[in-house]
């Protein structure tokens, strides 16, 4: 339970042209989460973002959506973990991943940015990659202009892939705030594998 996931952050951007874009399904798994728990999330000054408790298997859990840009995400998610006294480990960061394609979703701890600006802001701001992340694949763009490519809307046939990975990770939240990290990653990873 000590390393059990405490705060789940979803990455995006701030409003409604961005809210159907590639780079913001990071932002739909955590309002995901909210909806599956009838939980409203809510925008916190003091966080710099929309913020939520929820409990999630008997376990008192954080719900943050960043408010402040992609690229200032580490302030928000600072906010929450220096108010709450949050551990790195006990953190999930949900962001978009050009390398995986729609409807492919993968649990990691630690690590680099890979490129990924709000990624690479928690890291600067947190001094340390040290917390899990889970990467929503959306594919690469075959003409390489990437940053249309994230700020896009995905097609209708993508846009179900992309939701009903996320749909798959909600039902693993319990191993999640359990700690029991390797469990979790192997339904996620299984494709053929009925959670």
């Amino acid at each position: 339970m000590e390393n059990g996931i405490r705060l789940f952050v979803g990455l995006g951007n701030l409003g409604s042209a961005y809210s159907a874009t590639r780079h913001n399904v990071g932002a739909w798994f955590v309002a995901n989460i909210a909806d599956s728990f009838g939980v409203s999330l809510r925008y916190e000054t003091k966080f710099h973002g929309l913020f939520a408790d929820v409990s999630i298997a008997g376990c008192s859990c954080k719900l943050l959506i960043p408010t402040t840009y992609m690229n200032c995400s580490g302030r928000a998610v600072q906010a929450v973990v220096n108010f709450y006294k949050i551990p790195l480990m006990q953190i999930l960061v949900a962001h978009d991943e050009l390398d995986f394609s729609a409807g492919i979703a993968r649990l990691k701890f630690g690590g680099g940015h890979n490129g990924h600006n709000g990624l690479r802001d928690i890291i600067s701001v947190l001094q340390d990659g040290g917390f899990h992340r889970l990467r929503l694949g959306i594919g690469r763009p075959q003409n390489k202009d990437v940053v249309n490519y994230v700020l896009g809307n995905p097609s209708s046939g993508d846009k179900e892939k992309i939701v009903t990975e996320i749909d798959k990770t909600i039902k693993l939240l319990p191993y999640l705030v359990a700690g029991e990290m390797g469990k979790a990653m192997q339904l996620l990873h299984d494709e053929h594998k009925e959670i």
